[in-house]
């Protein structure tokens, strides 16, 4: 966990203070609606179909129990009772007054949570993999350089405008995560040949309405230099990024349309051209930072404690042990993920009863420490293999014991036109049906890795374009209508979806998703093979058959 200093304090409590004075404005008629818009856009609210939706930063995706027992509360005094977690390791809330939104930061601020750049044209939440810090064979903490990176571009004067919003996302290990893939900037951190740390950097990732993979401009830049050699990637940026036209004001537009050789030459020149500019970490920048990190007092365990060996007679923990517990770098410990995604639930959603509960648990069996990740789902990262019984059986009656992550279930979707303006259809309703569909564990096990990914628009707040199966919704005469994608996936061999054929209506969406898995299990070449092996291996026009034969 980072622990804030007097600065960051000062910084949240300031902004707090003058939100209030904002929103007393806008109550009173002093400020207009168009005003007041970036006002509250870079405090993370949003007016949405029936009310403000308020949006929280979660920096790298980490929580402590206390913060999360405060997320609870602004839940239960000033929303509905839940929250939402996001892709980009954030948390909204649907529901909030205006009026009460100065009080409910407030509350925030005072446990180091804030929800500035959670919106707006400028840099947004810095995002990590989740299980950053505890993941075996990492290089080093990917969080230490992500806290870096928040520090420097939050609130900057030069990139507080930028053309268009700006997410950058951060890995450490081989398999990614993360997603880097699809951000304006993706850095992987790794060692050259000289065992020196650094990043590989990616620039011009992103989905939406124009879709693009990030492509490297640089295989390695040495950690003390990553501060300059990102604002040089940004000054390019704002100086030649489009602010004429909003559909392609994005990154990924500039870096397609001048090329990834020329974007990078450009990148170079301008980084040549600051020279020192005071971006450099010294070792001693960098061990400051590293020192605000704790780290927890692990116990010398066993590999396999009797605990263990004795609850696995019970099928249902062993079912849900070997789904939701991943290896830790720690001997004796584990990485326990809480599936968000129950049977006829909103995918990623909590109550604020669950998150006190589950701060509770992370108290007694993680070191008062939480995850969220991009897939919706949270963690606890620090778990002790002698403990697992017992968490599964509190888990289970909290309702986050259902064994389905990475399965045809754990599905990732936005909020959809039940809450957002935004959108063309609903994507929630479909997330909770195809639940409903494929609740039998044994088939969704026998099914085996699938990712679906919902979004109720354009905007691919639900990632559809990198979903092993991506569902969006379009809008077709003032009905609801859906364009199906096979084929995705945003780990680090992310690739983009392909189009299976004509947008079929609400009513028949999950029917498809059905045809298309039974299609899949009909031909793959062994039970081993996953779903967007077998796409790759085949295409998409075996699927395309299936689903339109008879439509």
């Amino acid at each position: 966990m980072y622990a804030y200093d007097e600065l960051d304090r000062t910084l949240i409590n300031e902004r707090v203070s003058e939100f209030r004075d904002q929103v007393k404005r806008r109550l009173s008629g002093e400020l207009t609606e168009d005003e007041f818009k970036i006002l509250r856009l870079q405090n993370g609210v949003y007016l949405q179909l029936h009310a403000y939706m308020f949006r929280v930063a979660i920096p790298y995706g980490t929580l402590s129990s206390k913060q999360l027992r405060r997320l609870a509360h602004v839940a239960r005094r000033y929303d509905r009772g839940y929250g939402h977690f996001t892709t980009r390791q954030n948390i909204q809330f649907n529901w909030i007054k205006l009026a009460e939104l100065p009080d409910a930061l407030a509350e925030l601020a005072d446990v180091g949570i804030h929800a500035m750049q959670t919106s707006g044209n400028n840099m947004r939440n810095v995002t990590s993999d989740q299980w950053a810090g505890v993941a075996p064979g990492e290089v080093e903490d990917p969080r230490i350089w992500s806290e870096i990176l928040r520090q420097h571009t939050t609130l900057h004067p030069e990139f507080s405008f930028l053309p268009r919003k700006f997410k950058i996302a951060i890995t450490a290990s081989e398999h990614d995560r993360a997603a880097i893939k699809i951000h304006d900037i993706g850095l992987r951190l790794h060692k050259n040949a000289d065992g020196e740390t650094g990043f590989e950097v990616l620039v011009g990732g992103g989905l939406g309405r124009t879709p693009f993979i990030a492509k490297t401009i640089k295989p390695f830049v040495h950690g003390r230099d990553i501060l300059s050699y990102v604002e040089a990637i940004l000054r390019v940026y704002n100086q030649y990024g489009r602010r004429d036209n909003i559909y392609k004001a994005r990154i990924k537009i500039l870096v397609h349309e001048l090329g990834i050789e020329k974007f990078a030459r450009e990148v170079e020149e301008e980084w040549k051209l600051m020279g020192d500019v005071g971006l450099t970490l010294d070792h001693s920048a960098i061990e400051e930072v590293r020192s605000r990190f704790s780290y927890p007092a692990y116990e010398k365990l066993p590999h396999m404690p009797d605990e263990l060996k004795q609850a696995a007679a019970d099928p249902l923990f062993e079912r849900w042990r070997k789904n939701s517990v991943a290896p830790h770098k720690v001997q004796g410990y584990s990485i326990v993920t809480l599936s968000l995604k129950p049977v006829g639930g909103p995918p990623g959603d909590a109550t604020a009863d669950q998150m006190d509960a589950v701060a509770d648990l992370a108290d007694k069996y993680s070191f008062g420490e939480i995850r969220v990740g991009h897939e919706q789902n949270l963690a606890l990262p620090h778990v002790a293999k002698r403990d697992l019984p017992q968490l599964w059986r509190a888990l289970d009656r909290l309702g986050l014991a259902t064994p389905n992550v990475n399965l045809v279930t754990d599905i990732i979707a936005c909020p959809g036109l039940d809450y957002c303006s935004l959108a063309n259809a609903r994507s929630i309703p479909i997330a909770q049906e195809l639940t409903r569909r494929f609740a039998n564990h044994d088939t969704a096990d026998m099914i085996g890795r699938l990712h679906i990914n919902i979004s109720g628009c354009i905007n691919a707040c639900g990632h559809h374009h990198v979903g092993h199966i991506g569902i969006l919704g379009v809008e077709k005469n003032g009905e609801e209508f859906y364009q199906i994608t096979i084929g995705g996936r945003a780990d680090e061999n992310a690739q983009m979806g392909v189009l299976i054929g004509p947008a079929v209506p609400y009513a028949e969406v999950a029917d498809v998703i059905e045809d298309i898995v039974e299609a899949y299990l009909a031909l793959r070449d062994r039970p081993e093979e996953l779903f967007v092996d077998t796409v790759k291996r085949l295409g998409v026009e075996p699927f395309k058959e299936r689903v339109y034969a008879t439509r």
